[in-house]
This record gives structure tokens, C-alpha cells and sequence, in this order.
């Protein structure tokens, strides 16, 4: 009797732990039920958001780092002053590269404009020493703030902020993302043992690491004098035009899509061998858009001037800054970028009127009376030429020719009021181009054209 009392109550304590499993594992179900929902309704929100914030790598940055769709209008223009310091010499730092550098995260639009070292800062350059050139003013005082000052008062600029870039972090940078793939313009061979200065790089499309990046952003010219072509720029102006764009080419390389997950190696990089007065959380708030960045809206400039006779400057060798033409260019830099770009269907289809009567609009204008300057950014020197010979041949003013940043795309920007018609026939010259209008009341020309890879 009393075994079959212990056998009923071993199966009902048994049968209660089922029913205690059964009910634990409904709970679980409903809790792992809840937490998928959340999941799938976090993860849709996180979507949304990713949507709101444009879709792509830069909304999923923007959302990570707490962005809303609101973020990206209220970031403003970002300038800063570039100090590239070269650190070899002992005991003196001198800036041998100067770069105002701009970006505007909603027009996604850049600009470089590079700040010749020998820069003369004094009032009087009858009486001027060495220690007045705008690369001596870090050395002098050991503080960037005095560069910086005197940038703003050249340019006419408010920039705020400033970073200093010694030659070590260039380097690291530069083998962090794994190298720069460049096309070094020309040979180079120059040796400089009191600096233990050694270049030699051949030209040529490679792989450059940090130790030969230094090299092409400091070369000048060669052991027996040789430099770069005129057509590209000689000696300072060929350096700053190579350094604005082996800048161009490590913003485009540091930003894709497999660096981002360095980003943190980077900014550690930057903490550790960099100088600035800028905020790190601030900067970072422009990252999740400088991802979409397309070089081709990079502009790059040198700021305009002359360098005298040594005769006139003591003995000197300064470069003396031309006002005016300052001026119009910082305009035309910072201020009129602003352009709203014809597509090509709607450049094919202009108005019928303005196409029908497009050869009595050009017969009646004097084609020579319009200056036109004309920019290389197709990487082949000779294409400059070819372009000017034909605007010419048919009729139009060349009156400035220069160098721009490589593009795929030949541009034709209106900068005053130019007919349609004429702008169309221009295209019709070159046999390509985007048409667009800019117009600036200070500029010097009425139209610019940049010679893209498109223009044969």
C-alpha cells in the first residue's frame, strides 16, 4: 500500500515538473518572441534612418554616429589651414607646405589653395630678410596661429582652424591605408645629404609607400637643375601643384569603402602626430559625408603673385602677392561655387528658338571681344594647346590658360551673360563639354573651360 502511495506521488511530482518546463519554455518562447520584434523593429528603424539619411555607406555612417537628416544642413563650410612640416633639420621647422583646404559637405564641393612658401609678409620689400617669408613664420614662433593670422590677412578669409602635418605622419598615414597609387609626373633624382634628403622615383603610374610619398610632395627639381615642364609649373609651383594633387588623390584613396573600418587607426594617427586647434567629435561629424566625395568637384588654385628681381628685395628671393587678383580669385573660390550644371540632355535640347537662330546670334556677336581662359585638367599637357588653337581658329579670345585638377568631364562655366548660342557653338568647337553658369561681376573672364580626359 504504502509503494503505490510513493509511486503516485514520485508521478505527480513528475508530471508538475512538466507542467513547469512546459510553462518555462512558453515563457521563453514569448520572451524570445519580444526580443525578435524588437530587433525587427530596431532594425527598421535603423533602416529608416540609414533612409532618411540618404541610403549608402554615408547614411549608415551618419546614423551610427547619430546623425538625422537635419545634421548634414546645418554643418556649414569647413576650412582649415594645412602645415606640412618638414622635421629633418635640427632645431628649425619650416612649413614647406601651405594649403588652405575647404569643404562643403551639402554642395559637395572642395577647394585646395596652395600658399607659395616664400610668401613675403612684411610692409617694405626693399628692406626684406628671409625671416618675413610666410614659411619662416612657424619656426619663428613656434605657433600656427601666426601662419594662420597671416593666411586670413593675405586671403581676406576667416578660417578658424589650423592643422600641422609633420613629415612622420604623412608617412604612416600613407602605409596605414596601404599606399597611394599616383602618377608621378616626371623622373626624379635629387640628394640633399644635410638634410638626408634622397629622391628618386621614376615617372609613371605606381604604388607609392609613405617613405616615397615624402619624397614626390618635396621635390623641386633635380640634381642638375632640371624641374618640371612650364606647362605644368617649375620648381615651387610644379611642388604645390603635385602636392594639391597627391592631396586630392589620398582623400579619394583613404576614403573608400575597405579604409573606413580604419577610420579609428587613422584618427588615432592624426592624435598622435598632428597639431591642431580644430575638435576631433567636430570633424568627425563631416566624415559620414566626405564619403560621397567625388575629386572632380575638387578645385585647386596657387594664390596668384610675382616673384621681383632679387635686386629690388635685398638680395632676397620673396614671392609678392597680387592683390586684386587675390581677390577675385578667393571670390571665385569660396564664394561662386555655387553652380547650378546644365545636364547634356538638356544642353542638347536648348530651346528651339535660341537653336535656330544660334547662327545669327553668333554673327552678330564679336566672338573676340569674349576673354575665355582655359584650364588642363585632362593630365596630357599637349591637349591645353590643341584646345587654344582651336577656340581660336574659330574665332574667340584665349586670355588666361593654367593647370586644374584631372577630370573626366570638360566643363564650360558662363561667368557673365553669355548667350546660350554661344556657349553651345564653344561645345561645338571643342566637340564636347557640360555647360553651366556661374556669374561672378568680379571675374576677369566671361567663360572658363576645364579640358576633361573627354576632349580627343
Amino acid at each position: 500500500m504504502e509503494k503505490n502511495i510513493d509511486n503516485k506521488r514520485i508521478k505527480q511530482r513528475n508530471q508538475s515538473k512538466r507542467k513547469e518546463q512546459k510553462k518555462k519554455k512558453k515563457i521563453w518562447k514569448k520572451i524570445l518572441l519580444v526580443l525578435l520584434l524588437i530587433i525587427i523593429i530596431a532594425g527598421c528603424s535603423f533602416a529608416y534612418r540609414v533612409y532618411k539619411n540618404g541610403w549608402g555607406l554615408s547614411g549608415m555612417l551618419a546614423t551610427v554616429v547619430g546623425h538625422d537628416e537635419n545634421t548634414r544642413k546645418n554643418l556649414g563650410e569647413f576650412k582649415i589651414l594645412i602645415l606640412g612640416i618638414s622635421t629633418d633639420q635640427e632645431n628649425v621647422e619650416l612649413t614647406d607646405t601651405i594649403i588652405v583646404a575647404s569643404y562643403n559637405p551639402n554642395t559637395q564641393k572642395a577647394t585646395l589653395l596652395s600658399i607659395p612658401r616664400d610668401t613675403y609678409t612684411g610692409t617694405n620689400t626693399k628692406k626684406a630678410t628671409a625671416y618675413e617669408k610666410i614659411n619662416a613664420l612657424y619656426s619663428r614662433k613656434n605657433d600656427p596661429q601666426t601662419t594662420l593670422d597671416a593666411v586670413n590677412k593675405i586671403t581676406g578669409l576667416d578660417i578658424q582652424y589650423y592643422v600641422v602635418i609633420k613629415t612622420e605622419a604623412l608617412i604612416k598615414l600613407v602605409d596605414v591605408i596601404g599606399g597611394i597609387t599616383y602618377n608621378v609626373p616626371i623622373d626624379m633624382d635629387y640628394d640633399d645629404p644635410t638634410q638626408d634628403l634622397h629622391i628618386h622615383l621614376k615617372a609613371g603610374e605606381q604604388k607609392l609607400d609613405g617613405n616615397k610619398a615624402e619624397q614626390l610632395v618635396r621635390f623641386r627639381h633635380n640634381n642638375n637643375g632640371t624641374t618640371y615642364p612650364a606647362e605644368y609649373g617649375d620648381n615651387d609651383l610644379g611642388r604645390m601643384r603635385t602636392q594639391r594633387e597627391f592631396i586630392m588623390q589620398v582623400l579619394k584613396q583613404t576614403l573608400k569603402s575597405e579604409n573606413i573600418f580604419k577610420i579609428g587607426q587613422i584618427l588615432d594617427l592624426a592624435k598622435e602626430n598632428v597639431i591642431t586647434n580644430a575638435d576631433f567629435n567636430a570633424i568627425k561629424d563631416y566624415v559620414p559625408y566626405a564619403v560621397e566625395f567625388n575629386t572632380d568637384n575638387l578645385l585647386t588654385e596657387t594664390l596668384p603673385g610675382t616673384t621681383p628681381d632679387w635686386k629690388l628685395t635685398n638680395n632676397v628671393s620673396i614671392f609678392v602677392v597680387d592683390k586684386e587678383e587675390t581677390e577675385e580669385l578667393i571670390q571665385e573660390l569660396f564664394y561662386d561655387r555655387d553652380i547650378e550644371e546644365t545636364t547634356e540632355e538638356e544642353t542638347e535640347n536648348l530651346d528651339e528658338n535660341t537653336v535656330d537662330n544660334s547662327t545669327t546670334a553668333i554673327s552678330t556677336t564679336n566672338k573676340s571681344e569674349i576673354k575665355i581662359e582655359v584650364l588642363n585638367g585632362s593630365a596630357e599637357s599637349k591637349m591645353l594647346q590643341k584646345a587654344v588653337d582651336e577656340l581660336e581658329g574659330a574665332g574667340y579670345n584665349v586670355t588666361r590658360t593654367g593647370s586644374a585638377t584631372t577630370t573626366t568631364k570638360t566643363t564650360i562655366t558662363n561667368k557673365s551673360n553669355i548667350k546660350d548660342s554661344i556657349l553651345k557653338n564653344i561645345k561645338e568647337v571643342l566637340g564636347t563639354g557640360s555647360i553651366s553658369t556661374n556669374e561672378s561681376s568680379s571675374s576677369k573672364v566671361d567663360i572658363t573651360i576645364i579640358i576633361g580626359k573627354d576632349y580627343q
